[in-house]
């Protein structure tokens, strides 16, 4: 099959061309999705683009993934009222502009946390920063646990309708799955998530000793900082300053 066309985000049109899949019923509910090589192989994308891309399946609530065996097709979901368009998230204004819908939510939700969170929560923030400290000292994909991390702090307000929404937001939370935000920002990819690694800390931090108040203040910060960073990739990226 010819490699997929760069008109959109490698990771957003294999996105798409799974959905599709699914829904036609070319893969049915119990499917198992092609191997990760096999994905490679067929599209002619990177083991990256693979893993974001069921990332966003699995966040979308199409795919549910089992540890060392593979990706299955889920059951269709019988009511989805709240829907992003994910092609539009090409766009870095448009991943913006769920940052700044995130700001909103994620700032409480870390306040709440940090009043609610139980040892479990803790421990599972905890295992994604981990996680994504040696993914990035490997060089490799660090989507997951930074999806995990923020994903176990939804599910620490005790808020099932934070948990819901945040599910279904999915890896559209996290930036540099829709564009690669540490190119206009660090000659080193690794030591700008280094940085956001950081930030994430700060929050882990605050959760940890029950601090509502640095909570709230260190999610603000650092999902303000990812926007801002957003905001500057823009302006480096418009026709005016390419010219």
């Amino acid at each position: 099959m010819t490699a997929l066309r760069r008109r959109e985000t490698l990771t957003s049109q294999l996105v798409r061309t799974l959905t599709e899949r699914i829904a036609k019923g070319s893969l049915k509910p119990g499917d198992k999705l092609p191997s990760e090589q096999e994905l490679i192989e067929e599209f002619g994308v990177s083991r990256t683009v693979v893993r974001e891309a069921i990332s966003s399946l699995r966040a979308a609530g199409l795919v549910a993934t089992q540890q060392g065996v593979g990706a299955f097709v889920q059951p269709a979901a019988s009511n989805q009222p709240f829907r992003i368009d994910e092609t539009s998230l090409d766009l870095i204004k448009e991943v913006i502009n769920v940052l700044e819908l995130r700001i909103g939510l994620e700032a409480e939700a870390a306040a709440l946390a940090a009043q609610r969170r139980k040892p479990e929560h803790v421990t599972a923030m905890r295992k994604a920063l981990d996680q994504m400290e040696a993914a990035i000292e490997a060089a490799e994909d660090a989507v997951a646990p930074d999806l995990d991390f923020h994903q176990t702090i939804a599910e620490a307000t005790g808020n099932s309708h934070f948990t819901h929404l945040f599910g279904y937001l999915g890896s559209l939370m996290i930036p540099r799955a829709r564009v690669q935000t540490f190119r206009f920002f660090a000659d080193d990819r690794s030591e700008y998530l280094r940085r956001v690694n950081r930030e994430h800390e700060d929050i882990y931090q605050a959760i940890l000793r029950q601090d509502s108040d640095a909570a709230r203040s260190a999610m603000r910060l650092h999902l303000s900082n990812s926007r801002e960073r957003l905001r500057k990739a823009m302006e480096q990226s418009s026709p005016a300053n390419n010219a």
